[in-house]
């Protein structure tokens, strides 16, 4: 008898599962934010809950179809496209978790990366989006107590970066490096840490750096 409830059990969540994909892909939103360099942001946004995809990419520029190559001449930023369920994660809360992920005192660029491409910016998809995004930009500049120079900005056109950017935080494929070959995971790890990103967060925020972001001390 218990072999069949559980086999009938099996059977019923069978059948409502796509009806419940259906209905997490219905209430999806979608959030672009820019935070230097996008491997970061991609696996930053990977680790809260909530998220259900990341994109790695380019916006804000005035080119059409930026590559790697030219996106920064062109007058984008990197950027990531972040796709949320908002029965998990608010849109206000993830631009709170966003924005105690990067440096939002340097408007320069960030970390050892340098330039208006690595510069941080919440673009906001709508008004809704707007009010928001300022609304948690000011709170997050009375704990912080300096000025947030991350602008929030309107809508802008998202151009997916090139396959071989999207989850290279964790690309098992080599890839060579001054120090040989080496995974794109490994290099990811050696860049992190070479550029100093996650100390400076930490040095920014303290304990409130990476909230809400897994497997970061602090969160």
């Amino acid at each position: 008898m218990r072999c069949s409830l559980s086999l009938f059990a099996a059977f019923v969540l069978a059948l409502a599962a796509p009806a419940l994909l259906a209905a997490s892909a219905a209430r999806a939103e979608t959030a672009l934010f820019a935070g230097g360099c996008f491997w970061c942001v991609e696996s930053d946004m990977d680790h809260v809950a909530g998220v259900t995809d990341t994109v790695s990419g380019y916006a804000g520029g005035k080119t059409d179809n930026p590559t790697y190559d030219d996106y920064s001449a062109g007058g984008h930023r990197e950027v990531v496209k972040v796709t949320f369920d908002p029965a998990v994660v608010s849109y206000d809360k993830l631009v709170d978790i966003f924005l105690h992920s990067v440096d939002v005192t340097d408007a320069g660029g960030q970390f050892c990366d340098r330039g208006h491409a690595y510069t941080t910016a919440i673009y906001a998809l709508d008004d809704r989006q707007k009010k928001i995004a300022e609304k948690v930009k000011a709170e997050d500049e009375k704990e912080l107590g300096a000025t947030i120079v991350t602008p929030v900005e309107g809508p802008a056109r998202f151009w997916a970066a090139e396959d071989y950017h999207q989850n290279y935080y964790k690309s098992q494929t080599r890839t060579l490096t001054r120090f040989g070959y080496v995974t794109r995971a490994d290099a990811y790890k050696g860049y992190r840490k070479g550029c100093g990103r996650d100390a400076r967060v930490r040095e920014v925020w303290g304990a409130s750096a990476y909230k809400g972001i897994a497997g970061h001390e602090g969160s």
